[in-house]
């Protein structure tokens, strides 16, 4: 008799529990305010505001105008990652290239890659079969390559935590030469939490 009366108290108490872990979610805005803000990792929004600078100061120079045949042709290198996390460049380089692309001062080549790995490989032998069918010259180099790095700097003070993300970017043209520099820094601020930061 009493395990049918303490099921339903055990039943009820329980609910309250199971009701309040249920967890709640809703879209916002990538990159806009409400996105959450991480002092040791770079977040989408810190992608996105290092991208359009980058692009905005690349425009800007007019090093794209410099090619004798526009839209300059631009081939992607190496961004080295010197964080303290495992982060996708990509992120940062496919804003860039779709900007450049947008604006029609530059075009980016998918079939030439570091160590002579092309990005699309089905691009690349497209190329080589009209390239040989065609008994044409080899496609020509791009006008420009672009690297960079990012890298993370940490301070701490109390309980207060910083850290700081630069985005260093270069652009070299055929010549060996830097044609653009540009760099945006991006420092984010927090308090630790008792429990955990």
């Amino acid at each position: 008799m009493k395990i049918k009366i303490l099921l339903p108290l055990i039943a009820a108490a329980a609910i309250p529990v199971i009701v309040s872990g249920c967890a709640s979610a809703h879209y916002v805005e990538t990159g806009g305010r409400e996105n959450v803000v991480s002092i040791g990792q770079i977040n989408i929004q810190d992608y996105i505001q290092a991208a359009n600078s980058a692009v905005q100061d690349l425009l800007a120079s007019g090093a794209l105008d410099r090619v004798s045949t526009p839209p300059a042709v631009l081939a992607m290198s190496r961004i080295v990652n010197n964080t303290g996390q495992q982060i996708d460049t990509d992120l940062l380089t496919k804003k860039i290239r779709v900007a450049l692309l947008q604006s029609g001062k530059a075009v980016t080549t998918t079939t030439m890659g570091l160590g002579g790995t092309a990005e699309d490989p089905l691009a690349k032998g497209m190329q080589q079969e009209t390239e040989t069918m065609n008994d044409q010259k080899p496609a020509p180099l791009p006008d420009f390559s672009l690297s960079g790095k990012i890298i993370q700097t940490m301070a701490r003070s109390g309980n207060t935590r910083q850290s700081t993300f630069s985005f260093q970017l270069s652009l070299t043209d055929k010549s060996s030469r830097a044609a653009w520099e540009g760099e945006k820094e991006i420092t984010k601020q927090g308090t630790r939490s008792a429990v955990g930061f």
